[in-house]
């Protein structure tokens, strides 16, 4: 399976971003897809995800600003960040479970400005 990320960048506090992430490969393997993020100096932590029936679980961090959703016939995945703060700047990266191996993408950078 290999991920490909879209649509990071620099953005006010406030301000809304949309990440998106396509799969190519096995994706009629993949079961939950989402998005971590790692912020600099700290260790990678749980966005959002989502299984292949729509169930979802987010980050405390993120809950109720943030939105993740899926295209399972086209092997996407998207996350809307809305109310973004400065603690949201972090490379964020897509990733895909397969069995109980985790796929991650190249990751995509956000900066929320203050």
């Amino acid at each position: 399976v290999q991920l490909q990320a879209f649509g990071g960048g620099l953005v006010q506090a406030g301000g809304s971003l949309t990440l998106s992430c396509g799969a190519s490969g096995s994706t009629s393997s993949i079961n939950v897809m989402g998005w971590y993020r790692q912020a600099p100096g700290k260790e990678r932590e749980l966005v959002a995800v989502i299984t292949r029936k729509g169930g979802t679980n987010y980050g405390d961090s993120v809950q109720g600003r943030f939105g993740i959703s899926r295209d399972n016939a086209k092997n996407t995945v998207s996350l809307q960040m809305n109310s973004l703060k400065p603690e949201d700047t972090a490379v964020y990266y897509c990733s895909a479970l397969v069995g109980g191996y985790i796929y991650w993408g190249q990751g995509t950078e956000v900066t929320v400005s203050s």
